[in-house]
């Protein structure tokens, strides 16, 4: 985990063209309590981000991003640090992406693309 260099949101040191319109950080699963009474969580995080209205050029690119390492490999992406009060970002090593979904169609664009990054090793 290292600081970010494009300062913005970014898979193997490529910028989106277009920036998401909303990204959060994903809650993650409670697995119960253990002896002492502390929650147990998976080690990794995920985060999601939206694309409210997108054009099929711009999504073309998320789509590729996600087609260069959907089998095998993972990737390096630029996401808000986590857990920080100020909106810096930071690269985050071994992430996968989950195939991006892709809504409806208006008027040659597309609404509500998502795009979710697993495997998010935060600290």
């Amino acid at each position: 985990m290292t600081t970010g260099f494009s300062g913005t949101y970014a898979v193997n040191n490529v910028n989106f063209t277009l920036p998401p319109t909303s990204g959060h950080w994903l809650e993650r699963t409670n697995y119960g309590i253990d002896g002492e009474g502390h929650v147990l969580y998976p080690a990794t995080r995920s985060f999601e981000m939206v694309w409210e209205l997108i054009s099929t050029d711009d999504a073309s690119q998320i789509i590729g991003f996600y087609n260069a390492i959907s089998s095998t490999g993972t990737s390096v992406v630029c996401l808000p640090d986590w857990g920080n009060s100020n909106f810096l970002f930071r690269n985050y090593s071994g992430c996968t992406l989950v195939e991006p979904t892709i809504n409806e169609y208006f008027q040659g664009y597309i609404t509500n693309m998502s795009l979710k990054i697993l495997n998010i090793r935060t600290n």
